[in-house]
């Protein structure tokens, strides 16, 4: 069965009132059984200078979020910042459409993350209608090993959340990435980033042989629409994989 996935491209700041305020206008025009992305730090606002989240109270946004959720009866993932602890962690959030919530924290911080948020030390998949999702942030992209675990799991999707707007990196590396996470692993890879003048990262939808389905401009807001099968994802290259040479590998010094 097909599922229609919903990507988001956004501006995002440290306004929570307006950053929850542009969810629900893309949310307003969803249909039921979409599967809707929006991109790291969407409610909280997000950036490498995290001061201002002393100020940002994003409990009654995320209410609402599960709320438009079951209202439109979607499968909603959003990245935010959220309290954890006796701190903060950088999460992505799934709001099911049964007004089920399940939260992914970062396990590989940023290093302007580091001392500020708390680190996951899970990688969970989560059902989304008639998909399996895994949810992977910003610089994760980087660390293949945990994209191959979500597909062990048995994810069909991984949903791609990222505030990626850095003129450091170089023009093409990180959709280079995207396109590599997808075909190795045969998933489909859906990446909803921020709208931004420096975004590095593209905001675009990628099948499992890794072709790009649909890709959104980048530097505005948008959103783009595209159906899947899930069908389509395999296990024809993660089958193959040499796990005696790499445990052996592995214990080398």
């Amino acid at each position: 069965m097909t599922t229609s996935v919903v990507i988001a491209q956004l501006h995002v700041g440290w306004d929570v009132e307006a950053n929850l305020s542009a969810v629900r206008a893309v949310l307003d025009e969803t249909w039921p059984g979409d599967v809707v992305l929006f991109p790291e730090g969407m409610l909280s606002g997000y950036g490498e200078d995290l001061t201002p989240l002393v100020a940002v109270d994003v409990s009654a946004a995320v209410d609402q979020v599960a709320k438009l959720a079951v209202d439109r009866e979607v499968e909603v993932f959003c990245g935010s910042l959220l309290p954890y602890g006796d701190g903060w962690c950088n999460a992505g959030i799934h709001f099911a459409a049964t007004g089920d919530r399940h939260v992914y924290r970062k396990i590989n911080l940023a290093m302007s993350e580091r001392g500020v948020l708390t680190a996951g030390d899970e990688l969970p998949v989560f059902p989304a209608g008639d998909l399996t999702v895994g949810v992977q942030l910003c610089r994760e992209i980087r660390f293949p090993e945990q994209w191959q675990h979500l597909a062990d799991r048995g994810a069909h999707l991984f949903a791609y959340l990222t505030n990626g707007a850095n003129p450091r990196e170089p023009a093409g590396v990180w959709r280079s990435h995207l396109i590599s996470r997808a075909a190795e692993n045969q998933r489909f890879l859906a990446a909803a980033n921020i709208a931004h003048p420096e975004q590095h990262c593209p905001t675009m939808l990628i099948s499992p042989r890794g072709e790009v389905l649909a890709e959104l401009p980048p530097g505005r807001p948008g959103v783009l629409r595209h159906t899947i099968d899930p069908a389509r994802t395999a296990n024809w290259y993660l089958g193959q994989r040499r796990r005696d040479v790499v445990a052996v590998s592995a214990g080398r010094p």
